[in-house]
């Protein structure tokens, strides 16, 4: 079993734009609890007294979890973790020194035989408290690995009961820091009774692909954060290397106790208590994970899921896989979603909704749901039909206009340059090409969808020289075209009532 360290409290608030308030804290760390992470690092509680209250009442608050307070090897920072944990069920304390002779001499400013007293100092008073005490070398990874195995010897006499391993500036490979690893667990005498854990920095976009590394050679325990944050670019994501278990039970041969299907709501949690959303591409979390729009992914998701999908979008807390229906999709996803919207389709009809479609889908980002159905139940077999327009309007000169329409089976084109606006034009044009007589009683336009390039709906009322009113709808991402389909749907409406009235008197 892997133990799951949750600092998204600790290391990921660090970050800029990350921070939170003491309730908002508390309300994650109830959600951390109920996803099932083993430890909860509440936060440095020397560092601030915010921090030591958001500590107090997180370590009061939680049951089930250990709850961990970080300190540097320093007697000051360790009592006030002691007394900020004292209430809590299971109370586990981490302290950490620099062991990179780089750190050692530029910010620290001390030997390495100091750091090693250092830490055997701040193990034994933390272990005077609780024995869930873990301890840091920070900057592992770039640090001598014999002063590692000398330093890490001395953690476990002092009362140690996790050694953690951490590449603090994201600067190891999967190679690198699986070898340190396994190069500890096989030099470090004692090591065999403690917990080797990792905590991996994403500088080079590498953390969660070097946690796991550390898990193939030894390591029981991985700290990483909700959605990735933290110093930087950030921490392994808890939901990444925890789905990569999950997802390769044959590969790691482990599990962890998280409950997945949590996962989603808790980085939407996150996502709004600090106001930063992850990116849509982000894995496992983001909106684009299980979402496919490409016709070959699309047709193939149709018809076996584990073509494309190496994870069920309900073991993360998605509903189901989303088919986008972009100029990417095929003809399958298109009917797919129409069968499911009821949209009863004719073969004959297909080529002519998928080609109208794709044509759409080169406007327009989006396509909702809203589109498809105006796609779909749109007549073509009527006697007009506005095959194209031209517009042209300008703040100080009249628009002008050319309307192609067709009328039955003739093409007919038709121009006017008196406009007092672009859809004023196109309506002289498609009078003159189509004699239609009368005047516009009504006009109102809508948006179909809430996108910025949505489909614009276009309802009118026409009024006849002999004074009944016809009403029309036209839909087009331009308005203006949309309008002018609205024209056209009216010359429809009368061309069927001309029809029914022929008929009855036969």
């Amino acid at each position: 079993m892997i133990k799951i360290f949750d600092t998204t409290l600790r290391d990921g608030e660090q970050a800029p734009g990350f921070s939170m308030n003491i309730h908002e804290k508390i309300l994650m760390a109830h959600q951390l609890e109920m996803l099932g992470v083993d430890v909860i690092e509440a936060g440095f509680p020397n560092a601030s007294p915010d921090d030591f209250e958001s500590v107090r009442q997180i370590a009061e608050a939680c049951e089930k979890a250990e709850v961990c307070g970080l300190s540097r090897c320093y007697e000051a920072d360790i009592e006030a973790s002691i007394k900020a944990l004292k209430k809590a069920k299971k109370p586990y304390l981490h302290v950490f020194i620099a062991t990179s002779d780089l750190h050692l001499k530029y910010k620290l400013k001390i030997t390495r035989d100091e750091a090693v007293k250092k830490a055997i100092q701040s193990i034994k008073l933390a272990e005077s408290f609780t024995p869930r005490v873990e301890f840091s070398p920070e900057d592992a990874t770039r640090s001598a690995p014999e002063f590692l195995v000398e330093i890490l010897e001395e953690a476990i006499k002092a009362g140690a009961s996790t050694l953690n391993i951490p590449d603090t500036v994201g600067y190891s490979t999967p190679q690198e820091f699986g070898a340190l690893i396994k190069y500890l667990k096989e030099n470090v005498k004692g090591i065999d009774k403690v917990i080797i854990s990792t905590h991996c920095h994403n500088d080079l976009g590498l953390a969660a692909a070097n946690s796991l590394a550390g898990i193939i050679n030894g390591a029981r325990q991985i700290e990483c954060t909700i959605n990735g944050i933290g110093e930087r670019a950030g921490n392994a994501a808890l939901e990444e290397v925890v789905m990569a278990i999950k997802t390769r039970p044959e590969f790691f041969n482990e599990k962890t106790s998280v409950n997945t299907k949590k996962l989603l709501a808790t980085s939407q949690l996150l996502s709004r208590i600090t106001g930063s959303h992850v990116q849509a591409n982000k894995a496992i979390v983001g909106k684009n994970a299980f979402a496919h729009e490409a016709g070959i992914h699309q047709h193939g998701m149709l018809t076996n899921r584990l073509t494309y999908e190496i994870m069920k979008p309900s073991d993360v807390g998605y509903k189901e896989t989303q088919l986008i229906l972009g100029k990417h999709s095929g003809r399958n996803a298109l009917l797919n979603r129409l069968k499911e919207l009821n949209v009863d389709v004719k073969p004959k009809d297909i080529e002519r909704i998928f080609s109208e479609f794709k044509n759409l889908a080169d406007k327009k980002k989006d396509i909702y749901d809203e589109d498809l159905i105006l796609l779909a139940t749109q007549k073509t077999d009527e006697k007009y039909q506005l095959l194209d327009a031209k517009i042209i309007s300008r703040m100080d000169k009249k628009a002008e206009a050319e309307a192609i329409v067709r009328i039955g089976n003739k093409k007919v084109s038709a121009k006017a340059k008196n406009g007092d606006g672009p859809i004023s034009s196109l309506y002289s044009a498609i009078l003159k090409a189509t004699n239609l007589e009368g005047t516009l009683k009504s006009f109102s336009a809508h948006a179909l969808t809430a996108d910025k390039d949505a489909v614009g709906i276009v309802n009118i009322e026409w009024k006849e020289n002999k004074g009944k009113v016809w009403r029309g709808q036209g839909g087009d991402t331009n308005v203006t075209i949309a309008a002018g389909k609205a024209l056209i749907d009216i010359l429809n409406r009368m061309e069927i009532a001309r029809k029914v009235a022929k008929s009855s008197r036969k």
